[in-house]
């Protein structure tokens, strides 16, 4: 029995000494709370759901409510400024990216595209106006577009001035062999007046005069504008009708400041419209602008598309290719897509992938030439193989300025953000192409007050887009662009006015259509710009709801404001109409 106590003794002694040999470090209990300590220090917290928010505790998503859980935290071989997102991240923020070079972005051998629009001949309008003071008795045009020919009669006119202009007719047919210049001076007086020799011959041999006098087309073409009505007294001179000879129209196109040189009259130019997508128009360019729009830092460059067909209608989009020349040969041009930059105002940035197998980014700043279309020529920065963010970028710098790395808006790094500062920052620039949203911006309280006018039409026509009503659209989209054509942009800054530009530019556009699915395009642009002025206003009259529809922008998702925080969806009206949450309110 002593013999048994004694052995088991010695083997208690042997486990106790081989296992503080093996695990004697570990069992330290000052190694033990340093390595938690710098866990704890080193731990970030994120949402499964919105992998943009990084906090340095555990707690709710701001965005969600949903716990937190802990964030990879492994960073070992990272730069100060190089970030890394986990695989979920980059699906949730469908995170793309691409290789620069041929296989990125196709020059289309050299050519340049712009946008622009069709627009009527000048040089074939045509003013049809009263030769005489009168009131106008009929109109028997009185609508735009209607089809007129040159003799179609258009009005009849009651004229005191042409009644006694027939009644000296009358009186001097008498006298026309004792008194022939008399009577040679009364029939020009009439010829001046635009009667035909018909008119005037018929007349004398009558021996009646007419009250109601007939008014005919001089020439033929479309009626582009009536003004005046029935009823109305005209004056000698005073335009009645408008007229476009619609034969030939032009298409007028902006071209970028950058771009001038690239360009000269009698340059051949390839047209496409979405009318018809599958056919090209060639045309060659008749006039450049001398002048260059100061708000737009655009020139109008302008070509000539004969139209015998009736094919191109005024206020069509289209788009035009130029085969522009190059100084430097095309396979060593770089393009990337416009999707990929960031722009500051000064910085132009990208986003670029820095190791092949994993999710690690880096700011890069570069410098852009020309941009033809969607994409940008690159002039510096990036070279054939570098691997870039082409969609998602806002996210990637979202994520970049949450752990205080370089970005978008700070160009040295700096302090993370973190709750509901991130979430608005993230917010603000999510899923968008406005490439300064998430500056912080100085609004004037004139300009302020003034913007808050802004929304009130803006809520109409968005109303309307809920209602998918093209035409109200149309209308309220006049109404907005009016009233911020009207604020008063001398204090405001250069990123400031380029918001309240491009939303003019989307506005306009909007109004200008009245297809819905070209509306609700322009709609997605024209929000980013909005949502990004209203988000620096202070104290709104009321609360303002920042709402998004993930499945709108082919699926990219879209942003709208709006005064309740019920979702109304704009972009799909009753076929989809509570899709989308609320992402940011503005109190």
């Amino acid at each position: 029995m002593k013999k048994n106590i004694l052995y088991l003794g010695i083997a208690v002694s042997i486990g106790l000494l081989g296992g503080y040999l093996l695990f004697g470090n570990s069992l330290d209990p000052i190694s033990e709370s340093h390595d938690h300590t710098e866990a704890t220090d080193n731990q970030l917290w994120t949402c499964s759901m919105h992998p943009q928010v990084m906090q340095p505790e555990p707690g709710d998503c701001p965005i969600c409510g949903m716990d937190l859980i802990p964030a990879e935290t492994s960073a070992e071989g990272l730069s100060a400024n190089e970030i890394k997102m986990t695989q979920n991240a980059m699906a949730l923020a469908n995170i793309q990216t691409s290789v620069v070079g041929s296989d990125l972005v196709s020059d289309e051998d050299g050519f340049i595209s712009l946008s622009g629009k069709i627009t009527t001949n000048e040089e074939n309008n045509a003013i049809q106006a009263s030769y005489f003071d009168g009131r106008l008795e009929r109109l028997y045009v009185n609508y735009e577009g209607q089809e007129i020919r040159r003799g179609q009669l258009l009005a009849t006119i009651y004229a005191p001035t042409l009644v006694a202009a027939q009644q000296e007719l009358i009186t001097t047919a008498s006298l026309k062999e004792s008194q022939p210049a008399l009577y040679n001076a009364v029939r020009n007086k009439l010829k001046l007046w635009k009667l035909t020799e018909k008119q005037i011959n018929n007349i004398e041999t009558s021996g009646k005069v007419q009250e109601n006098f007939p008014i005919y087309a001089t020439v033929s073409g479309t009626v582009a504008m009536v003004m005046a009505a029935e009823g109305d007294y005209v004056k000698q001179g005073q335009p009645i009708l408008k007229v476009s000879n619609l034969t030939s129209v032009w298409a007028t196109f902006d071209a970028y400041e950058n771009q001038i040189s690239l360009f000269k009259e009698g340059q051949k130019i390839k047209v496409t419209t979405n009318a018809y997508p599958t056919k090209e128009f060639d045309a060659v360019i008749s006039f450049i602008d001398p002048v260059l729009n100061a708000n737009t830092r655009t020139v109008a460059v302008r070509a000539t598309l004969s139209n015998k067909e009736n094919i191109f209608k005024p206020g069509m989009f289209v788009t035009g290719k130029i085969q522009g020349a190059s100084t430097r040969d095309s396979s060593e041009i770089l393009r990337i897509p416009a999707s990929a930059v960031l722009w500051t105002g000064e910085r132009s940035l990208v986003y670029i992938k820095t190791h092949p197998n994993e999710a690690v980014f880096e700011m890069r700043e570069i410098t852009l030439g020309t941009r033809n279309g969607d994409t940008y020529q690159v002039i510096s920065g990036l070279e054939n193989g570098d691997e870039i963010v082409t969609n998602g970028t806002f996210t990637v710098d979202a994520a970049a300025q949450l752990q205080g790395k370089k970005s978008m808006m700070n160009a040295s790094g700096g302090k993370t953000m973190t709750g509901h500062e991130g979430h608005t920052g993230m917010q603000a620039t999510a899923n968008t192409t406005t490439t300064a949203s998430t500056m912080e911006m100085e609004l004037p309280k004139a300009f302020q007050t003034a913007f808050k006018s802004v929304l009130g039409s803006y809520f109409d026509m968005k109303d309307a887009f809920v209602d998918s009503d093209a035409d109200q659209v149309s209308a309220f989209a006049k109404a907005v662009s009016k009233k911020i054509k009207a604020i008063d942009v001398v204090n405001l800054g250069t990123m400031e006015k380029s918001h309240l530009l491009k939303s003019i530019e989307m506005l306009d556009a909007i109004a200008s259509t009245t297809t819905l699915e070209n509306q609700r395009t322009h709609l997605v642009v024209l929000n980013e710009h909005i949502v990004a002025l209203a988000m620096h206003i202070k104290s709104p009259s009321e609360t303002l709801y920042v709402q998004k529809c993930p499945m709108a922008n082919s699926n990219k998702g879209a942003i709208w404001l709006s005064t309740e925080k019920e979702i109304k969806n704009p972009y799909y009206g009753d076929t989809m109409l509570t899709c989308g949450s609320v992402i940011e309110e503005i109190k």
